[in-house]
């Protein structure tokens, strides 16, 4: 353990490959969606009309959150071009007649263009136009009637006959981070956990220092690995803490559950990724491949996990595959205790599913053992 503490404070990648990137990663996504969802969309608006009822629509479009008019023009190809050089997400344009067609009941046009290079940008920016149009049409609707001398009881049932009451279980804020940064962050720890522990065995045996290893521990491959893995776990276990405290305490994310078996569950997860480290690394004998694997196997864990497109759309094979995913069980484990306060039933399967990662690596042990000792790490 002490020739590994040595090692990690020899090498400056170690300490930057864990705690800086898991720092600057907290950083980046606490602050990059600290409103829950995107904010301040450049659009542009393109009024051909030129009356007070466009200008009123383009004053209340502004006045949302969600978009910033970076140009007010009545010359299309301008907004195009600023399209086109990527300064706006969304054009929204008001034909000229629109408030002569509107008084006359003739069901004037509006039209939007965004551009989906910008998945966000371009969806956020569509939604809050879509918003403001039916918002309008509604207010229009609204002063015919009251002209009319109906009441605003009446002229509400007519303009909405089915009122729609939403609740979001869990999260009533509809803050998006709560879904997707929860889960990130835990798996940009799982990938550096997975790739740090195949490069720390992976670097023995490629600079040939595993029979020093092995005569440090004894002898003992049991020894050996132990001794060189807890001061990288000790790392992992605090930088997990912190990042559950960042998330749960100081950006106050929910948690209805057992705080303690959702730090279980990380606990577990930390473990499954060293121990799929060492499989691959004990599969895969060679530094370069291993990780190589790993970098792959790891990536796809970010979108087989199911916290970005759901399993139950996912095709049948596919499907099959996400359960070889840690990060699958781990983001189980999170929904269960985190937003829904499942009893410890619903998240024991995925419990129990990521000690199995920790037993296979048991299965390699013979082949990493016989790797350290003949050190057959190829030369080029």
């Amino acid at each position: 353990m002490l020739r590994e503490l040595h090692m990690m404070f020899a090498r400056p990648l170690y300490l930057f490959a864990s705690v800086g990137v898991m720092v600057l990663s907290t950083l980046f996504f606490l602050t990059l969606m600290r409103a829950g969802s995107a904010e301040n969309m450049p659009v542009a608006v393109v009024d051909l009309d030129q009356t007070t009822i466009s200008r009123r629509l383009i004053h209340e479009m502004q006045a949302t959150p969600s978009v910033d008019i970076q140009l007010v023009t009545n010359c299309y190809p301008e907004a195009r071009e600023a399209m086109q050089k990527g300064q706006i997400y969304g054009i929204f344009v008001i034909r000229e007649g629109f408030y002569r067609d509107l008084v006359a009941f003739k069901r004037p046009q509006l039209d939007f263009y965004v551009t989906n290079a910008y998945t966000v940008g371009g969806n956020t920016a569509y939604k809050q136009m879509l918003t403001m149009v039916n918002l309008v049409s509604g207010a229009f609707q609204r002063e015919v009637l009251r002209k009319k001398g109906m009441t605003d009881e009446v002229i509400m049932h007519r303009i909405q006959p089915i009122a729609i009451e939403g609740h979001m279980v869990a999260n009533p804020w509809g803050n998006y981070s709560v879904y997707l940064v929860s889960t990130v962050l835990p798996g940009i720890l799982g990938l550096i956990c997975l790739m740090l522990t195949i490069f720390a065995i992976g670097f023995e045996l490629k600079s040939r220092t595993s029979h020093a290893w092995l005569r440090a521990a004894g002898g003992n491959y049991t020894v050996a690995m132990i001794g060189k893995l807890i001061p990288y776990t000790v790392m992992y276990l605090i930088l997990g803490i912190s990042c559950h405290f960042m998330l749960y305490n100081y950006a106050g994310f929910p948690v209805y559950g057992s705080h303690a078996r959702l730090l279980f569950g990380l606990l577990l997860f930390i473990f499954a990724m060293e121990a799929l480290g060492i499989t691959l690394i004990g599969l895969l004998p060679t530094l370069r491949d291993a990780l190589s694997v790993a970098a792959l196997y790891s990536m796809l864990g970010f979108s087989l996990s199911g916290f970005t497109y759901p399993q139950m759309s996912m095709l049948a094979p596919v499907k099959a595959i996400t359960y070889l995913e840690p990060l699958r069980h781990y983001y189980l484990i999170y929904v269960n205790e985190a937003l829904m306060a499942a009893p410890v039933q619903n998240s024991l399967p995925n419990m129990l599913a990521l000690t199995a990662f920790m037993l296979a690596s048991l299965c390699v042990a013979p082949r990493l053992h016989r790797a350290l000792v003949y050190q057959n790490y190829p030369l080029k």
